[in-house]
């Protein structure tokens, strides 16, 4: 869950069924599978795995940008001078090189600066879009051919279809002076610059991908926060200071529409979506409300303690409290329903809440987001591997760990599953790998291996 500042407070920058297991096993099948849950940290066999090595994928030059998985297919970059080179690997049936397309930037960057390293690619339809900073640019996902580029980042809406932007706009000569170090509230553009005062407006406009063109524009006053509501009519979430609206991704026409009453005198400072709730945050009140995404009635309020401490990360899952105090709320009622006390980074992942190490990234296990309870044990795994942005919650969990010299295993965690199925073994040490949900992919100083799994 991210929190993003409304126009009272200064705005940051930049923004399954389970399957019945066989009622029989040999005795030698038990103790396999009692071997494997020893020395793979909890990890089970599967017997309907199927894993297989698909091949390599290169020579490829030095790159800048992690490795990417989209639409089933892999992509990394290149500097060439002043430009940025993509290109596109097909996985199935084997590694091949689909294209290699020249990507605008801003001319703001420069090339080494390390800004492509943060770069987003998702597919929509036939489009795969590139986000690196306040750059978007859509490309035809067969050839590489660009079809549009806009200065300013781009959401993506489950609709697959309609993407939203969002432009706010200051008065002239509100810039802040960053040389001068001078103290106070600031609140960034859309292409970061900050500003001294909050905007005039804010507008908010729906994006065809295929065109590029604008399909709709609304106009919020002052500084908004805008949040894509998971699932399916695409839906877009305005919080102002005043209120609550909900726009339909593909028309902007508005949906729903709540009223957000002042708490101690003040207004509400910041809102964030966790799954199906809309969350609205009065940091002058010390007060926390959530409501449902879509109906927008109020489901809950209560007092938010200032505790001071390192704030933890809740992706998907509402908590509170400071790091290594922190409490699991339920969405229904927001009262805490399980502590963790431990320096631990919470995620809705696999249907249930991934819990990491803060300062590693080792995961720990998948909960249960009502319980607590243990879920999955993910004791003796290395990482979770990287899924694509705009991932579903629901999606498998992919884990690799060190098996031997040059060697990694890979396991997976099915949603609704109480165990880790063992994928298999791949001849690599690297850490950076990808996956979706049909392939790993992981990249050395030979290319990209690239492995299939089906369960």
């Amino acid at each position: 869950m991210t929190l993003i500042d409304l126009d009272r407070v200064p705005e940051p920058g930049p923004a399954a069924g389970l399957r019945p297991p066989p009622r029989r096993y040999r005795h030698a099948g038990l103790l396999l599978a009692a071997v494997l849950l020893i020395t793979l940290g909890g990890a089970a066999p599967g017997a309907a795995v199927r894993w297989r090595y698909l091949g390599l994928a290169g020579p490829m030059d030095v790159v800048e940008m992690p490795l990417r998985l989209a639409g089933g297919n892999a992509y990394t970059a290149s500097s060439r001078g002043i430009a940025r080179e993509l290109t596109a690997w097909r996985l199935d049936p084997e590694p091949e090189r689909l294209w290699t397309s020249a990507v605008p930037i801003g001319a703001e960057y420069e090339v080494g600066s390390g800004l492509f390293g943060g770069v987003t690619i998702q597919q929509a339809a036939d489009s795969v879009l590139v986000s690196e900073g306040y750059t978007t640019t859509a490309m035809d996902v067969a050839t590489g051919r660009i079809r549009w580029t806009m200065t300013n980042s781009l959401t993506l809406l489950d609709s697959g279809g309609t993407g939203v932007v969002v432009e706010r706009v200051f008065r002239p000569g509100t810039e802040y002076d960053q040389a001068s170090g001078d103290p106070g509230a600031l609140y960034f553009s859309a292409t970061g610059v900050p500003h001294t005062e909050p905007p005039l407006r804010t507008e908010v406009r729906g994006v065809d991908l295929v065109t590029g063109k604008t399909l709709w524009t609304a106009a919020p006053g002052g500084s908004v926060t805008v949040d894509p509501v998971p699932g399916t009519p695409a839906a877009v979430l305005i919080t102002s200071s005043q209120r609550l609206t909900l726009l339909a991704g593909a028309t902007g026409e508005t949906l729903a529409e709540a009223a957000l009453p002042e708490r101690d005198g003040s207004g509400p400072s910041s809102g964030a979506v966790a799954g199906q709730v809309a969350l609205v945050g009065y940091e002058t009140a010390g007060v926390q409300a959530g409501y449902d995404v879509r109906t927008l009635r109020r489901l809950w309020e209560h007092r938010v303690p200032r505790t001071p401490g390192e704030i933890p990360v809740c992706l998907g899952v509402i908590c509170s409290g400071p790091l290594r105090e922190q409490s699991v709320l339920d969405p229904a009622t927001g009262e805490p329903v399980w502590p963790v006390t431990a320096e631990i980074d919470l995620e809705m992942r696999a249907g249930a809440v991934l819990e990491t190490q803060t300062h590693t990234d080792v995961p720990v296990r998948l909960a249960d987001p009502l319980t607590g309870r243990t879920v999955a044990d993910l004791t003796g795994w290395d990482m979770v591997v990287a899924q694509a942005p705009g991932s579903s919650p629901g999606e498998a969990l992919v884990l690799r760990r060190d098996h031997d010299a040059g060697r990694s295993l890979f396991g997976v965690v099915l949603p609704g599953h109480a165990e880790v199925r063992v994928l298999g073994a791949a001849e690599t040490a690297s850490a950076e790998c990808a996956a979706d949900e049909r392939h790993v992919v992981c990249r050395d100083e030979h290319g990209l291996g690239v492995w299939a799994y089906r369960i």
